[in-house]
């Protein structure tokens, strides 16, 4: 596969709390959530803050420290796979250049969805796949920030917004939080969003949902409940309802349509 997740998880270090010397078989990403601490590989040291992050790389002895006096608390994934190497030359990290700066709180939340996955029991491990190219896409395009301007960066800021809307949309979900995890106020966020695509946000979020509602209910072991939930919609009635609006029949003609 592309991408494996072998674990995933939070530490809130004690003051002075380490590991290693030591060596993976896999490569193992570290976010700092907060605090600060010292990082250790092939002789060389880093010492880290807060919205940085050090990567592992397989094979390689490293060593990691949390200060004694502001311990940090990080998060971390460690995954494996055919282009997870790629992947990361994308992002420039590899054993020589392990270190990364990370910009506004998305790759925070990445990680917060990741560890959150678990949650689900449906779909748990295409779901922790689909947050882990997210948060390696995410670290690409700030990697590459400096060249990002103008409608360049606008463009960036609708990608990332319709892969959060393609991974969350079964999710309940306002356009409020879909602007603050790409880091902007709701109304800049939908203007952009519309000069870009023609189309506000919110009608972008509903039309997908009724295109995905559309496919499952091709699927006549499904009740239209089943496909209400999966699609966003907590309402079967609000959501036939919107499905009316859009399709100009129900989701029941709709479907016996098909059939």
């Amino acid at each position: 596969m592309d991408l494996i997740v072998y674990h995933y998880g939070m530490e809130n270090c004690k003051p002075s709390h380490s590991y290693g010397p030591a060596l993976r078989d896999h490569f193992l990403l570290h976010y700092i959530i907060s605090g600060s601490g010292l990082f250790e590989l092939d002789g060389k040291s880093y010492n880290l803050h807060a919205n940085q992050g050090f990567l592992i790389c397989p094979d390689v002895i490293t060593y990691y420290e949390a200060s004694s006096k502001d311990p940090w608390i990080y998060t971390w994934i460690g995954f494996r796979g055919i282009k997870a190497e790629t992947f990361l030359k994308n992002i420039k990290l590899d054993k020589d250049n392990p270190v990364f700066k990370c910009k506004g709180d998305i790759i925070k939340k990445c990680f917060e969805e990741i560890r959150h996955s678990s949650t689900y029991k449906l779909g748990y491990e295409l779901r922790l796949q689909g947050y882990l190219n997210i948060l390696l896409s995410e670290l690409t395009e700030q990697s590459e920030a400096p060249k990002a301007k103008g409608d360049g960066q606008k463009k960036n800021y609708i990608k990332k917004s319709i892969q959060f809307i393609e991974t969350n949309y079964s999710r309940s979900m306002s356009i409020e939080s879909l602007a603050s995890y790409i880091g902007l106020n709701k109304n800049y966020f939908s203007t952009i969003f519309s000069e870009l695509l023609g189309i506000p946000p919110q009608e972008y979020l509903i039309k997908y949902r009724v295109n995905k509602a559309c496919k499952l209910l091709s699927n006549k072991d499904l009740t239209i409940s089943e496909i209400s939930r999966s699609v966003g919609y907590d309402d079967p009635l609000g959501f036939s309802k919107i499905f009316k609006q859009i399709k100009g029949v129900s989701p029941k003609s709709y479907r016996q349509a098909l059939l």
